[in-house]
């Protein structure tokens, strides 16, 4: 979960810094799920199929073992049309690749005991 999260992370750290705090960014890096929630949560109320909210709110959900939630999320960015979202070190990444990266690693941590 950490690898994705990092991911998600480094797709927001390339926008401006309000948009960063919109995203959620500034609280998922200082690990304030709590704060991460509610502003990922007023923003998707705004912005339901931004994929990069539906993203890190997944990632969010994924951290407070709310594994149900996440998956719904990742299943709403796979039904929606996939959207570049560039990273840090400069590559860009579909939103379609970081959904299914996600339900991977959820895949994964259920199956574990």
């Amino acid at each position: 979960m950490r690898t994705l999260a990092m991911l998600i992370m480094a797709a927001v750290a390339a926008t401006p810094a309000a948009a960063r705090d919109r995203s959620g960014y500034t609280s998922i890096a200082a690990g304030d799920w709590s704060q991460a929630e509610a502003t990922l949560s007023a923003e998707r109320a705004i912005f339901p199929h931004r994929p990069e909210i539906l993203l890190n709110l997944a990632a969010v959900y994924l951290r407070t073992d709310r594994a149900a939630q996440a998956r719904a999320l990742y299943g709403d960015v796979l039904a929606s049309e996939p959207v570049s979202l560039d990273l840090a070190n400069g590559h860009t990444v579909s939103s379609h690749v970081i959904a299914q990266r996600g339900l991977a690693r959820l895949n994964t941590t259920i199956a574990a005991r």
